[in-house]
């Protein structure tokens, strides 16, 4: 009976890696196909029995078409741009200093915060009645009414990219924090500084060359988020004519079928111009490349790369000075009883608000909390058992898996969960909870791998040969040993997967077909025109899931091995 049990754990192992596959790449190649056949005027279901052009005919057609695709191009171009060099100063100039082993831990507020509701209180600071033009008012700048001034929802899209940033440099920042564990930078910046380089200079010219190639897919991701977001370009967007991926969910969304054919044109457009904009970028760096080598060459000592460094490291401050208030605006205005311009502090205090929203906050928070919970467990499963058979079978995945994991981040959602939502009206699993949970699957699961991979890859195999000398089984050895020694990434792998699973907007919006409420979907919806107190406790509450799940996964092993060092207690 043992022996039988070995085996089917063995198997069931061996079949992870092709059931975590299945678990997103399915879903995305029936969604893309689901989109693309539409585009091209197939879909019989509402008429569409012959293939042909005319979604992409009605979609140039469209009044606002060029304006949309050009704030497409220039806030999806700009925000990465500028994430990476941000990101790029920001390591260079952190590098030996005292703070930059507790810079990983700065992130982690921000980083927990979704998209949407970082979005939100953004949109409270920036709004001509925000907290800006309120702490600079009437002394400054003489106005006693908000003035009338676009600064959130302008036709540049500033506030967009602003938006992103705040979001996308910290997670560049994580990621170049991640890469440089695996490159023996500060001896090489020893070396290189020995030779009259200094820090900054040493770390763009050594250390950058060997960290980029693993933060090449991070950068593609940025790069099709910025050109794809949904929610936040609701919130902070241009809204006459928005983004074409807004352009493209609100003609997803009407009530006129007909308007189905060009979504579809449009969400393919949008397809072809990310696939364009990673193309364009690795050209780039092919430029940048010849370029960088040319310069390492010739050896210059040029001292405008320490104010570049410093510039991009003051960057960072500001964007995290405004993320830090954002996030406060919505705990003031979620307490708020009388705010009046030029206020710069509530007038009055009440828990009325929150009184008041308990009874419809309840039922969207605990849809986020069995969504996010359930669609984590499942990809815990999944990943850990890809690892484990990783682990047994000495074979690691190479760099097509990594592909195929960042596939989810680098295919535009609005390209796929359309025709994904298609296939389950077919089958009569749309608006079920179970069809969100799959949707999120296809997202959390990645992140869950990056972030638990390398801590299950550095676990010292000596723990396991030990517990197997005294007759453990495989799998006691991965439950008793394993994963106990394991248990902080684990949680923190989780609390990551949890974030992503409370921050998503559109793969709620249409796997749930708008039947399915949780805290991003509320939160995003009222973020249109309601009370800011309102928004305010529903971005509050959506921001408060993941960062309690932070907190959780910090404090367990703490608590749990309190005597204990080396598995994340004090000793």
């Amino acid at each position: 009976m043992t022996a039988r049990a070995g085996r089917g754990a063995g198997g069931l192992l061996r079949a992870a890696p092709a059931l975590t596959v299945g678990a997103f790449l399915l879903p995305i190649a029936a969604g893309l196909a689901g989109t693309l056949l539409p585009a091209f005027g197939y879909l019989p279901a509402i008429g569409g029995d012959a293939l042909g052009l005319d979604g992409f005919r009605r979609l140039v057609a469209y009044p606002g078409f060029a304006s949309s695709v050009a704030v497409t191009l220039t806030t999806g171009i700009a925000t990465p741009l500028l994430a990476v060099a941000i990101a790029l100063a920001l390591c260079a100039y952190a590098h030996g200093r005292p703070w930059q082993q507790r810079l990983s831990a700065r992130l982690a507020p921000v980083l927990a915060t979704p998209h949407s509701a970082l979005a939100i209180g953004l949109a409270f600071l920036l709004a001509p009645s925000g907290w800006i033009a309120r702490l600079g008012s009437p002394w400054l700048t003489g106005w006693t009414l908000p003035p009338d001034v676009a600064t959130v929802g302008d036709p540049a899209g500033i506030a967009l990219v602003l938006g992103l940033l705040v979001k996308e440099v910290p997670y560049l920042v994580l990621m170049i924090v991640g890469a440089l564990n695996q490159v023996p930078a500060r001896e090489h910046v020893v070396v290189a500084r020995a030779l009259g380089y200094s820090r900054t200079q040493a770390w763009l010219k050594v250390v950058l060359p060997q960290v980029y190639p693993q933060i090449r897919l991070p950068v593609y991701a940025v790069i099709a988020f910025s050109l794809s977001v949904v929610d936040v370009a609701l919130i902070l967007g241009p809204t006459n004519p928005p983004t074409l991926a807004v352009l493209a969910v609100r003609w997803f969304t009407d009530a006129d079928i007909d308007f189905y054919f060009q979504a579809a044109a449009a969400a393919t457009l949008l397809l072809a111009i990310v696939i364009a904009a990673i193309a364009g970028w690795y050209g780039l760096e092919l430029v940048v490349i010849g370029a960088g080598r040319r310069w390492i060459a010739q050896g210059a000592r040029d001292g405008a790369l320490a104010a570049g460094a410093r510039a991009g490291a003051a960057g960072f401050c500001a964007l995290s000075a405004a993320a830090a208030a954002a996030l406060a605006g919505m705990v003031l205005w979620s307490f708020a009883a009388q705010w009046r311009f030029p206020a710069a502090l509530p007038q009055a205090w009440s828990l009325a608000n929150w009184m008041r929203r308990l009874d419809g906050l309840a039922g969207p928070a605990l849809t986020t909390l069995a969504v996010g919970v359930l669609a984590t467990a499942i990809a815990l499963a999944l990943v850990i058992g890809c690892l484990e058979n990783e682990s047994r079978s000495r074979h690691r995945a190479g760099p097509r898996a990594l592909w195929l994991l960042y596939l989810p981040l680098l295919v535009p959602q609005v390209a796929f969960l359309f025709g994904a939502q298609v296939l389950l009206v077919r089958l009569g699993f749309d608006g079920a909870l179970a069809a969100v949970v799959w949707a999120h699957l296809v997202f959390v699961l990645p992140y869950l791998f990056l972030s638990l991979a390398d801590p299950w890859r550095s676990f010292d195999p000596r723990y396991a040969r030990s517990a197997a000398s005294l007759g453990a089984s495989p799998a006691r050895v991965l439950f008793a040993v394993k994963l106990p020694i394991l248990l902080k990434p684990v949680l923190i792998a989780c609390a990551v997967a949890f974030a992503v699973s409370v921050g998503q907007y559109l793969a709620t919006l249409f796997a749930g077909n708008g039947r399915v409420a949780t805290l991003t979907t509320e939160a995003v919806t009222l973020a249109a025109g309601a009370d800011r107190r309102v928004i305010g406790a529903y971005a509050v509450a959506q921001a408060a899931f993941p960062l309690l799940a932070y907190v959780a996964a910090v404090a367990i092993p703490a608590l749990l091995y309190a005597h204990r060092r080396g598995l994340g207690g004090r000793g």
